[in-house]
């Protein structure tokens, strides 16, 4: 009897301490976002204010107005800002973290203002919403979404250059990377007979790579060279069945018959 008694003490002392620290949904949700882009990461955190059947990117509107600095999402403030507008809008990178008023805003400390258009979705979003999307080797797009309104800012990157040099540096290094090196060759419109011979090499370095045989063949097409290329898909496709890698087996089936 006393264990039990000991025990609801335990459990009502757990529950008051509990309810000294209540927490409570947030009201505009923080979300963090994180893409590979290039040969680095771009990451983003937000606050997400719900619309919540209010006015928004309208003249004089409570969420956003027209004309005037938007924080881009609520609570603190961020170094990426908008001016919403009907045809036009206005993105701006900055270096202040302190806007949360449009009057607290200064244009000097901008980094980057770009304009873009907004656009009409089909469908009604209640969140504000940012994600990352139409990704490439070198460009993507940071896309906004609230209510039915969408706009997109484009970002670059020169990730070719340093690639580029990365490549030069390691080839000529212990452990060299052919068949990365041949892969980003032959797939970035680079010298292709360079890209043939890196494949090689890879090959040498692991003669079961049914990978690299059909990666070298999808090389031999774009150079004109089929003869070579079914060869080397034939090479791939029996290393890959002996492997069991269906993927593989039906890649080179599918270059096959197109040869």
């Amino acid at each position: 009897m006393m264990k039990l008694s000991l025990f609801f003490i335990a459990l009502t002392f757990t529950v008051l301490s509990n309810a000294q620290q209540l927490k409570t949904p947030a009201p505009s949700p923080t979300q963090v976002i994180k893409q590979d882009f290039g040969i680095g990461n771009v990451e983003l955190s937000y606050s997400r204010p719900s619309l919540k059947g209010r006015k928004y990117f309208e003249e004089n509107s409570e969420l956003a107005p027209v004309g005037k600095v938007w924080r881009t999402g609520a609570n603190s403030a961020t170094t990426f800002l908008t001016i919403p507008g009907k045809d036009e809008w206005t993105l701006i990178i900055t270096t202040q973290t302190d806007v949360t008023n449009p009057n607290d805003y200064k244009q000097d400390k901008d980094v980057v203002r770009v304009k873009a258009k907004p656009a009409s979705m089909g469908m009604s979003i209640e969140n504000f919403t940012m994600q990352f999307a139409n990704i490439t080797n070198t460009s993507c797009e940071l896309h906004l979404m609230w209510g039915t309104t969408a706009v997109a800012l484009p970002i670059s990157t020169d990730a070719d250059s340093k690639i580029m040099a990365q490549i030069d540096k390691l080839v000529k290094s212990d452990n060299r990377p052919y068949f990365n090196a041949a892969s980003y060759y032959a797939n970035n419109n680079k010298d292709l007979n360079q890209a043939l011979a890196w494949f090689d090499k890879a090959i040498e370095q692991t003669p079961e790579g049914y990978w690299i045989y059909h990666e070298k063949a999808n090389c031999l097409v774009k150079l004109g060279k089929k003869a070579e290329a079914k060869a080397a898909a034939q090479k791939s496709l029996e290393l890959a069945t002996k492997a069991k890698d269906d993927a593989y087996i039906g890649r080179n089936q599918k270059l096959l018959s197109s040869l």
